[in-house]
């Protein structure tokens, strides 16, 4: 069988696809409980010891027998229900590797960062590889459960971008305002949110020459990044985004939405609490209004994004030709 056709026929092996990455997976983190090194296997990528490998393990493996009931129980709706759960258990495990471009960027490599975990990053992608295959089986199940096409959901591709999208993708931009507005305030040498010494949004020690560069000429590369993904959030929603190549546009969607949306959530909780005295985790250097507004809009922006990404894939899918 071809790519063409295997990734055309997705309906028809995904959960299958799902429960023996799950075996597998489960057999892995039990493997590296058994013998020492981590691989990558600590949830969320920490180093905790066997514990977190053998957790691991039995987590997956539980998700290995719920993948074996999705095509059994096809007309109940709570293996579905219980496969999203599954996904996020995934992306927890896979969660730097969505990252992982910009650590990838050459610009944004400092001097002093520690050297790269190849195990621990294949594993990484892996975990993300298992979080699309159980999305794409928990979407099935739920298809199949109620009566509809599981190629398409037995609904006409919208045309056009429905002014929910289109707002999507406005409160996306508007979501990284705060934060672009902030990095290029710093950068052309204000301090404002900025309670610790040194320069404002970089550390010498760990960025790299041309990141220092660019900084001094007003120029921060993060703030730079927000821009692309604020013209990201455009381009799925706007008419001139339907130019653009799908496939690279759906997969920065995605990525983007799965990474941003749980860290803009961490750290606008962190410093909503810190602001309000709950919790003091030590932000010594940046006002806590930083971490709960400009940082914690990428909560925001993800969940818009993911919206618009969503929109934007069932509006430019082609016509199903097995309904």
């Amino acid at each position: 069988m071809t790519w063409k056709k295997l990734t055309a026929s997705w309906p028809s092996w995904v959960e299958r696809g799902a429960l023996w990455w799950s075996v597998l997976y489960a057999a892995g983190a039990a493997v590296a409980a058994a013998t020492g090194p981590a691989f990558g296997y600590a949830l969320l990528g920490k180093g905790t010891g066997p514990a977190a490998e053998w957790t691991a393990a039995g987590l997956y493996g539980a998700a290995a027998v719920l993948a074996y009931a999705l095509p059994r129980r096809p007309d109940r709706a709570w293996p579905s229900r219980l496969a999203w759960p599954v996904v996020a258990l995934c992306l927890s495990s896979g969660f730097t590797f969505l990252l992982s471009p910009v650590h990838l960027l050459a610009v944004l490599t400092g001097r002093n960062q520690p050297p790269m975990d190849w195990a621990a990053f294949a594993n990484q992608g892996v975990a993300v590889a298992g979080a699309v295959l159980w999305g794409c089986a928990a979407l099935v199940h739920r298809r199949r459960a109620r009566g509809r096409c599981p190629y398409c959901g037995g609904r006409e591709a919208a045309h056009g971008a429905p002014a929910t999208a289109r707002t999507a993708g406005l409160v996306a931009v508007a979501a990284l305002v705060p934060y672009t507005t902030l990095k290029t305030a710093w950068a052309l040498g204000a301090t404002v949110g900025f309670t610790g010494t040194g320069r404002p949004g970089v550390d010498p020690t760990y960025t790299s020459d041309t990141g220092l560069w660019l900084y001094d000429h007003g120029i921060d590369i993060t703030a730079v990044l927000a821009l692309t993904g604020m013209t990201l959030a455009l381009a799925l929603t706007r008419p001139w985004g339907r130019s653009l190549p799908r496939l690279p546009l759906l997969t920065l969607g995605w990525a983007g939405a799965g990474a941003l949306a749980p860290f803009g959530i961490f750290l606008a909780t962190i410093g909503a609490l810190t602001w309000t005295g709950a919790i003091d985790v030590g932000l010594a250097d940046h006002a806590p209004w930083v971490v709960a507004v400009a940082y914690g809009g990428f909560s925001v922006y993800g969940l818009a994004l993911g919206r618009a990404t969503h929109t934007y894939q069932q509006a430019t899918r082609r016509a199903c030709g097995s309904c």
